[in-house]
């Protein structure tokens, strides 16, 4: 579904992707990790077309996105950080969303309806703790039913009844054959939702290889601990 191949950016003297190639297809959860720095938002942020690579190429369903943005109406996308206008309410960013969205979608409220924002409609942004804004990203990615979704540190902030509502409900979308792509630096909520990994570094990807392999490679259920096997092996090579 995706297709990157040889993506390079940099701005000014820092190259923020470097030869970067990836492909990812529906129904997979593929988990984005690396240090912070290593590129992960720069890519995030060209497969959204936020971003115009210097070289190389993205393809969305066998086509280059090039400057046709059209594609972005099958994506969703979860930054790490929402910000919605403080003096409006949750409703209204809600009506906003679909007023500029518009077309026939079939709404998912699902996450809306299991965190029971509606309740909160009336409050204003402003006055919203960190974790209600984070719950108010999660279901503005998922409510237009998206064949890819775009995560970015999805459960930061979030309680742990929470975040488990989120990652249940990632784990649901993959089933229904969906794309989500997620990045995340608590490696253990990894554990039971990605097929694959893409590790990055130093603008570079690393590597790129399915959960199972790693934990074939490894002997390690945990990511935590197949990551720290890798690295370490690749450090003695």
């Amino acid at each position: 579904m995706i297709v990157a191949s040889n993506i390079t950016k940099r701005f000014g003297k820092l190259m923020a992707l470097n030869n970067v190639s990836f492909n990812a297809s529906l129904g997979s959860c593929v988990g984005l990790i690396g240090p912070n720095g290593s590129g992960k938002s720069t890519l995030f942020k060209s497969i959204l077309g936020f971003v115009l690579p210097d070289s190389g190429s993205i393809q969305f369903n066998g086509t280059y996105i090039g400057s046709d943005f059209h594609y972005r109406e099958q994506l969703g996308y979860m930054p790490q950080i929402s910000r919605y206008p403080d003096n409006m309410t949750i409703g209204q960013v809600f009506d906003m969303i679909k007023g500029i969205r518009q077309g026939n979608y079939s709404l998912d409220e699902e996450l809306i309806d299991t965190y029971q924002l509606k309740k909160l409609f009336k409050k204003r942004m402003h006055t919203l703790s960190g974790g209600t804004r984070q719950k108010v990203g999660a279901c503005i990615a998922f409510l237009f039913s998206p064949k890819i979704l775009i995560l970015d540190e999805p459960t930061a902030g979030l309680d742990p009844i929470s975040s488990e509502i989120i990652k249940q409900k990632i784990i649901k979308e993959v089933a229904n054959n969906k794309l989500i792509i997620i990045s995340s630096h608590i490696l253990s909520e990894m554990d039971n939702m990605i097929s694959d990994l893409i590790y990055m570094q130093e603008g570079s990807v690393y590597f790129q290889k399915s959960l199972l392999n790693i934990q074939n490679e490894t002997g390690e259920e945990k990511l935590s601990k197949s990551i720290s096997i890798i690295m370490k092996s690749q450090q003695h090579d």
